[in-house]
């Protein structure tokens, strides 16, 4: 069974890029070699984007090997596969790591258990509305979106694992 997905990194130091690469490969099971670009919204860092294709929850495992590196900003995302959802994680360094269930079009998904327990939980309706917004990723979104706003129009490199 194969999976596939995106892996964007949205800003990368220079030094980290190929420890990135080799990451990926690890867990792909294939070389990466990812098409760098500066990062118009931060200066000094890069940018890529690298379509893969592997085992089921390869995005789980690109982002606990990447998360927690100084200085870089990713997403991952795993298209729906037999028996598994499709997630999207992201990963900034100020808010830490964001997992959300997507559906086919990409919306994040909230489960019925994690809506009661945001019901049950709130106070007030701003409350609410905080607790929805964790659920969502939004603040993960306010933080990334000059970063995918800047990578408009980037190459994204096609990757196939093999065996």
């Amino acid at each position: 069974m194969s999976a596939h997905g995106v892996l964007y990194v949205h800003s990368a130091p220079s030094a980290l890029c190929p420890h990135i690469e080799w990451a990926v490969a690890g867990i792909v099971g294939a070389a990466v070699t990812m098409p760098w670009v500066g990062q118009p919204a931060a200066p000094g860092s890069l940018r890529a984007a690298l379509s893969w294709h592997a085992q089921p929850g390869s995005a789980g495992a690109i982002t606990s090997a990447l998360a927690g590196w100084n200085r870089l900003r990713f997403e991952v995302t795993e298209d729906a596969s037999p028996g598994c959802d499709g997630v999207r994680y992201c990963y900034t360094p100020d808010l830490g790591t964001f997992t959300g269930i997507t559906g086919a079009n990409g919306d994040i998904l909230v489960s019925e258990s994690r809506l009661r327990a945001a019901l049950t939980m709130a106070d007030s309706a701003s409350a609410l509305e905080d607790h929805l917004a964790r659920l969502l990723g939004t603040a993960w979104d306010e933080e990334l979106e000059p970063f995918r706003r800047a990578a408009d129009g980037a190459p994204v490199r096609w990757l196939n694992a093999t065996g």
